[in-house]
């Protein structure tokens, strides 16, 4: 493996439309409620990639650190942990990646707001630095948070109610309604539950010094609590869209929801390496639901 080949495949490329699914529901909400300036939206997407990327690598790095990726990992193989590209160039790789983030995400805040010295510019600067450092510190770090069973947490607030809400408030420049909260955690509970089955395969080899929610349960009741985000993310979508402009229209979604009923499946059938297949399902369900929530609403408004 090149050693191109092997940083394209640390990045991950398959979780790039779960991160961006929260930020276009977001922005496509606000498009649909506000005046959006076309020109953030690039920026807005391209920074979320970034943000996605760093964390992907430094999740790999802080696996490889702390001996969590070994010969009998379930998951597939990337460029730190197949021995394609050292520790050296992946810390060069997240620093780069670090400065790119911080370029766009400026950028962005530029285009929105015309300045970086407003209240608002500078808590999204704020909220931008966490955003990295949550990225970083999931598997990196002396007491890193992933480690410790927090990641569902961190997972739930920066996939789904940050990148939501964020997205709305960078196109809209406010956050008209709590209602707001019911799509921001519908995608953070997807968002969690793609990390479910990432812990449900890892278990065993988790298991030897690490902590997460999927160990503390157990296959079972982790399979219940797989069941239960899913249900959750569904109620808060649709809770959300009959408590706005009720219309058909609106719920353009359902069409996703046999995928869901298809990944359920695998989640309580298969084990070990055979749930890798779920994952890229319910990426692509999450994406497809959050792209037709946000265009049914748009569309309605026409």
């Amino acid at each position: 493996m090149s050693k191109i080949k092997a940083a394209v495949a640390s990045m991950r490329l398959r979780t790039l439309p779960l991160s961006l699914a929260g930020v276009i529901l977001g922005s496509l909400l606000a498009i649909g409620d506000y005046r959006v300036d076309p020109a953030v939206l690039p920026f807005l997407y391209l920074t979320t990639v970034c943000l996605q990327i760093l964390s992907n690598m430094s999740n790999e790095l802080g696996d490889v650190l702390h001996g969590t990726d070994n010969d009998d990992r379930q998951g597939p193989r990337y460029g730190l942990n197949s021995g394609a590209l050292t520790v050296t160039e992946m810390k060069r790789l997240i620093g780069l990646f670090v400065v790119i983030c911080c370029i766009c995400g400026l950028v962005m805040i530029r285009i929105s707001f015309g300045t970086l010295l407003s209240l608002e510019a500078i808590c999204l600067m704020l909220l931008g630095a966490a955003a990295i450092m949550g990225a970083m510190k999931y598997t990196l770090g002396r007491n890193p948070y992933g480690y410790r069973g927090l990641g569902d947490i961190f997972v739930f607030i920066f996939f789904g109610i940050v990148s939501v809400l964020g997205a709305y408030f960078v196109c809209a420049h406010t956050i008209p309604s709590w209602l707001m909260v019911l799509p921001a955690a519908s995608i953070g509970f997807f968002s969690v539950g793609v990390l479910n089955i990432n812990n449900i395969r890892d278990m065993d080899t988790d298991a030897a010094n690490r902590v997460t929610v999927a160990i503390r349960l157990g296959v079972r009741r982790s399979r219940i609590y797989q069941t239960i985000l899913m249900v959750l993310g569904w109620v808060c979508i649709v809770a959300f869209f009959c408590c706005r402009f009720f219309d058909w229209v609106h719920f353009l979604f359902v069409l996703t929801l046999p995928l869901y009923v298809i990944d359920l499946k695998i989640v309580w059938t298969e084990e070990g390496r055979a749930l890798d297949r779920a994952l890229p399902i319910l990426v692509m369900s999450t994406f497809a639901l959050s792209l037709l929530a946000g265009l049914g609403y748009v569309l309605f408004l026409i």
